[in-house]
């Protein structure tokens, strides 16, 4: 299509020049321009779809930059992105050297907070607004939360504070159907026009100063006040209090959220009352595009696709190896249909890890508990407690989030969880929000817990029937993407037990170095020493440790050992050789391959491991290079 207005508008003040009549045509020229764009460069498509409406009205209404605008789960930001300053550069987004795939204070000041990780947006937000108001600034603080980032407790931890300090906070909740059911209906939209209408808000604001100059309210009674309105509001609606209300919280809504003429004016109404406010508006996710909206799990992330047709591109042949999620996804279903002590427990990401072929059969045992990690893992414990066996699927950079509950509520008290720890590693194109490299450092120092990463799918499959016979915590870490195209000989796979992949000539002892791998890595190592005089040893096992494997190679006389990981360096696998090495006193070099102490940008998989010179070729040139000092 030819756009009209969108070519004129860099950043917001250029939208502000634009009469209130020609946003519903912004909106409509926006979203044909992020269906385009992402038809042949693949991103999160539904969810920006779904804000439109509501991003343009922001930028209409509020002095952004100046004015802060926190985004909750950047899935929604597109929209927001392409109008400040960035919609000539929308074509790199997510690419390697491209545009941040989420909001990035260090690409964009209009950009207030980091958003990559749900839930994390009011308190970030009320943060912001409290000091703004120590600091004197005049300016406004908005948050916009949603798309299942409410399931998350911290969330619900920010809107607690929120009526406790003295703030001005806006909270928009765009409400798509996947966290708070929407509430339709004519009369309720008259409320909503009641309830941000000047005059309502004038003479409920000349009420007040009447009542404070005679001396029948003041501070400290305003919340007794703010209760009798949500009560008296409650009432008149039939509805009743809901959570905002009973949090003493000024509530506006539902607002249809694509409706962007209400949405300024209901912005532009409640944008200067003081106090704690939600907004809720109502979305459809996918809006304005008939495939998104049909299926909106498919289109949330779907690929390439054929904007007339709708049809998404063929992701691969029959021919192409299988997905690392889907080998856990059907050996759960194995494990679960012979014994029925299994049970699933996901935090909103059942496609995602393909807990969807279980739950497609055995829908009672498997629990999605919404954006909850925490949650999931303490849940988790509970069901081992009382003899069940739950495979918690978490991904690696979101059980971050889960760390106090795997330590006190599975590790400590021994329980029988099976942590799958999916996306562990690099992931590619979102970037450093969701790499999964610290899950060895931070799982590594947790007493009673076991963990492993299979280099194979028969590794994983091993894994998990092995793991459902252990006795304790156990944790599987597993790479994103397709599994290797082709396979070692399988072989079984033991606790803390490490796999030869290559003796390095005859026998260990003719090797002069010796590579250890952990996981998917191991692959690419494999490829970069084949054929060499260089030992390969598959650790499998980060906890515990192959520890009898140093020795032998130290009594052989191996001289240099090296460590290859896909993960951060501290902590790792190579830290705990280096550890074993140093407390045992002995006398051989180490050298440590893995990702630096930095965070790691986007791109392709492919093109960051290249970066970080993980690939096969790198370690080639890398080990070689440390073969070579013993030539002689």
């Amino acid at each position: 299509m030819e756009y009209k207005y969108l070519p004129n508008i860099t950043y917001p003040s250029d939208l502000k020049q634009l009469p209130r009549e020609a946003l519903p045509e912004v909106c409509s020229e926006l979203r044909q321009f992020i269906i385009n764009e992402l038809s042949h460069n693949p991103g999160h498509l539904a969810s920006s779809l779904g804000t439109i409406e509501l991003t343009v009205a922001l930028h209409y209404v509020f002095d952004t930059p100046n004015d802060r605008l926190i985004w909750d789960v950047g899935h929604q930001a597109y929209a927001h992105k392409i109008l400040t300053g960035r919609r000539e550069r929308f074509s790199t987004n997510r690419q390697f050297g491209g545009l941040s795939p989420f909001p990035s204070p260090d690409e964009s000041e209009y950009d207030a907070f980091i958003a990559g990780h749900a839930s994390n947006s009011i308190s970030a937000a009320l943060g912001e607004q409290i000091a703004n108001e120590l600091e004197h600034h005049d300016r406004q603080v908005v948050a916009v939360i949603g798309d299942g980032a409410m399931t998350g407790g911290l969330a619900f931890e920010g809107l607690n504070n929120m009526s406790m300090f003295k703030n001005n906070l806006l909270v928009i909740l765009n409400d798509n159907n996947m966290a708070i059911d929407p509430i339709k209906g004519g009369f309720t939209q008259y409320l909503v026009d009641l309830t941000t209408s000047s005059g309502y808000n004038r003479w409920r604001y000349r009420f007040y100063l009447l009542f404070k100059r005679l001396h029948l309210i003041d501070e400290h009674k305003k919340n007794r006040v703010q209760r009798f309105n949500n009560s008296l509001k409650a009432s008149l609606t039939k509805q009743p209090k809901n959570i905002f209300q009973g949090l003493n919280l000024r509530y506006f809504g539902p607002a249809d959220g694509h409706d962007v003429l209400s949405l300024v004016r209901i912005l532009s109404e409640i944008k200067n009352h003081k106090g704690p406010r939600v907004l809720h508006i109502v979305t459809t996710k996918g809006y304005g595009y008939p495939p998104a909206m049909k299926n909106q799990t498919v289109w949330h992330a779907p690929g390439e696709f054929n904007v007339e047709s709708g049809e998404r591109k063929a992701d691969q042949s029959a021919t192409t190896p299988q997905l690392w999620q889907d080998v856990f996804g059907r050996t759960l279903l194995e494990l679960a249909q012979a014994d029925e002590r299994v049970v699933g427990v996901t935090p909103a990401m059942p496609s995602g890890c393909s807990m969807t072929i279980m739950q497609e059969q055995l829908p009672a045992r498997v629990f999605d508990v919404g954006i909850a990690e925490g949650h999931a893992v303490t849940f988790s414990g509970g069901l081992a407690k009382e003899g069940l066996v739950p495979f918690c699927n978490i991904y690696s950079s979101f059980m971050q989030r889960a760390y106090d509950n795997i330590i006190h509520d599975v590790a400590l008290p021994r329980l029988h969880v099976v942590l799958a720890v999916d996306r562990a590693g690099i992931v590619g194109n979102d970037g450093a929000t969701h790499h999964g490299l610290f899950d060895m450092a931070y799982l590594r120092p947790i007493p009673n817990i076991a963990i492993c990463a299979p280099m194979t799918p028969d590794d994983l499959r091993q894994m998990m029937h092995l793991a459902l016979s252990y006795e304790g915590p156990i944790a599987i870490r597993y790479p994103r993407g397709r599994v290797p195209a082709t396979e070692v000989e399988p072989s079984a796979v033991e606790i803390g037990k490490s796999r030869c992949l290559q003796q390095g000539g005859e026998s260990d002892s003719k090797a002069v170095v010796a590579v250890l791998t952990i996981g998917n890595i191991g692959n690419a190592a494999r490829e970069a020493i084949e054929a060499t005089d260089i030992a390969h040893y598959d650790m499998r096992w980060l906890k515990p440790l192959d520890t009898a494997v140093v020795d032998r190679l130290v009594s052989n006389g191996v001289r240099h050992i090296v460590t290859a990981e896909e993960g951060v360096l501290a902590g790792g696998l190579g830290s705990a050789i280096a550890d074993y090495i140093a407390d045992r006193g002995y006398d051989i070099r180490l050298t440590r391959i893995g990702i630096n102490d930095t965070f790691v940008t986007h791109g392709s998989t492919k093109e960051l491991m290249q970066m970080l010179h993980l690939d096969a070729d790198s370690l080639r040139q890398r080990i070689m290079a440390i073969r070579q000092l013993y030539k002689n």
